[in-house]
């Protein structure tokens, strides 16, 4: 495993962002479920999943979420930063057998207050998947 590594807050700019693509497969649906005890069929029954308007199984959208949770505390801001809020819209569902594309961009900074606010999406090829804010606690050098 990667070890986590984080930025400072006076490493941040407004337009700084960080990508991360994650595969969506029978194995991170059925891992997901159990750590968030989310069995929901729609996520775990094929049979179930046909009948609703999805037609199929798809993913949590909260696993989404998660790869987004990631980015922000691995890799930017990274390590030490800490989660203080964040906004979500699903807009539409992830598939088995989908690339989420994960994405986070500082879109301010309060330095008074060591905070950062950064975009957060997910994406499926151009389809914009879960679409949020997040505001970061970022660690300071001094």
């Amino acid at each position: 495993m990667k070890a986590p590594t984080g930025l400072y807050f006076e490493d941040l700019e407004i337009g700084l962002a960080k990508e991360s693509e994650h595969h969506v497969d029978e194995a991170a649906v059925a891992l997901f479920a159990d750590a968030s005890g989310d069995h929901n069929p729609l996520h775990l029954d094929a049979e179930y999943a046909t009948t609703t308007q999805f037609g199929e199984r798809i993913a949590h959208g909260m696993l989404s979420a998660a790869y987004i949770s990631a980015l922000l505390g691995t890799e930017m801001p990274g390590a030490g930063s800490i989660y203080l809020g964040q906004t979500l819209k699903f807009r539409a569902p992830v598939k088995l057998g989908d690339t989420v594309t994960a994405r986070v961009e500082v879109i301010a900074l309060d330095a008074e207050k060591n905070r950062a606010t950064i975009a957060t999406t997910c994406r499926v090829g151009e389809t914009v998947v879960v679409k949020g804010e997040a505001l970061i606690l970022v660690p300071s050098r001094s």
